[in-house]
């Protein structure tokens, strides 16, 4: 650090990293994409909680720019009152996850929320290079305003899918869906191409996310900086939705997700903010790993559904005024 002092890091936080940092074997970024997409899997089914019940998991397939994109759908209560709905962007770099690295946060989701949540399996790179992730993002994202009942939409996603969700909250700020984007949660998510930032230098090795793999993923997606939706920093921010915005203490993305919810509130966007201190990159995915983690994810969603409660409370009153002022 900078200023001589140590960064705070939670016990099993540490002893997480001891294990992982001491394993033998290739890098990710020395690995073709097929067998790192494989790696992050295997790392799921160790460090994360199973899927838990939940009444409704549902694979489908809907139609996107270049094909068909896979989406899985979760809710906690079929048959519900039609509601808002939670659109979730995998992170993974834009080169790998997918819908079973995320199953079990994204049923956590849905459970805690009581909402449905639509994961995206959007095209990755190197095959698909940018622009094909957040064009399959925002198809989806028309496509359940359309095709599901819903009364609005929340965007997250973790990481790359932090990027994700916010990209398709300015493709649609700037070119509606049928339905509102009425909220985003965008978790530890990059913002911009770049890596000037004091918590890349202090958390690039030992920390998870590393400068390799970093670089790597960066090479395979090879995003435009030019183009807002690799770099929204960049980029005006006045108009967009309620946001709850989340980093870790220990993440080398930290910054420039802090640095992105400053930006937030300076255009007067409604905006949370929350730091996991003395948790690292991809937490969400690591609550057996890590058991702290799960009170992240918990106090995150908990102020999420606080968030989109207050949102509809107010929504409720400015409709009892209209009526009021359509009355008299």
């Amino acid at each position: 650090m900078t200023d001589g002092t140590t960064p705070y890091v939670r016990p099993d936080v540490a002893a997480f990293l001891a294990f992982l940092n001491a394993q033998d074997g290739p890098k990710m970024e020395d690995l073709p994409p097929a067998a790192a997409r494989e790696m992050m899997r295997t790392m799921g089914q160790l460090a994360d909680v199973p899927r838990g019940d939940i009444a409704q998991v549902e694979d489908r397939t809907i139609p996107g720019p270049a094909g068909d994109i896979p989406i899985r759908l979760y809710d906690s209560h079929p048959g519900r009152q039609t509601g808002p709905v939670m659109v979730f962007f995998h992170g993974g770099g834009w080169v790998i996850g997918d819908l079973d690295t995320h199953d079990p946060y994204c049923a956590e989701a849905a459970r805690q929320l009581d909402m449905p949540v639509v994961a995206v399996d959007y095209r990755l790179a190197p095959e698909h290079p940018f622009p094909a992730a957040p064009e399959d993002c925002e198809a989806a994202t028309r496509w359940v305003a359309d095709n599901l009942p819903c009364t609005g939409l929340v965007l997250s996603g973790d990481s790359a899918g932090g990027n994700l969700a916010i990209a398709t909250a300015l493709t649609l700020r700037d070119r509606p869906a049928s339905k509102p984007v009425i909220a985003i949660h965008p978790i530890y998510p990059a913002v911009t191409t770049h890596h000037d930032w004091q918590s890349y230098r202090d958390f690039k090795e030992g920390h998870l996310l590393t400068e390799g793999g970093m670089k790597w993923f960066g090479d395979q997606y090879a995003a435009d900086p030019a183009d807002y939706r690799a770099s929204p920093i960049d980029f005006p921010a006045a108009g967009l939705p309620p946001t709850l915005l989340v980093t870790a203490g220990l993440d080398p993305l930290r910054d420039q997700g802090r640095a992105y919810a400053a930006k937030l509130i300076e255009a007067g966007v409604p905006t949370i903010f929350r730091e996991a201190q003395g948790n690292i990159h991809g937490y969400i995915c690591l609550a057996q790993g890590i058991p702290s983690a799960a009170n992240d994810i918990k106090g995150n969603l908990a102020m999420l559904k606080a968030m989109l409660e207050e949102l509809r409370a107010t929504e409720l009153r400015n409709e009892g005024l209209r009526i009021e002022e359509v009355q008299t």
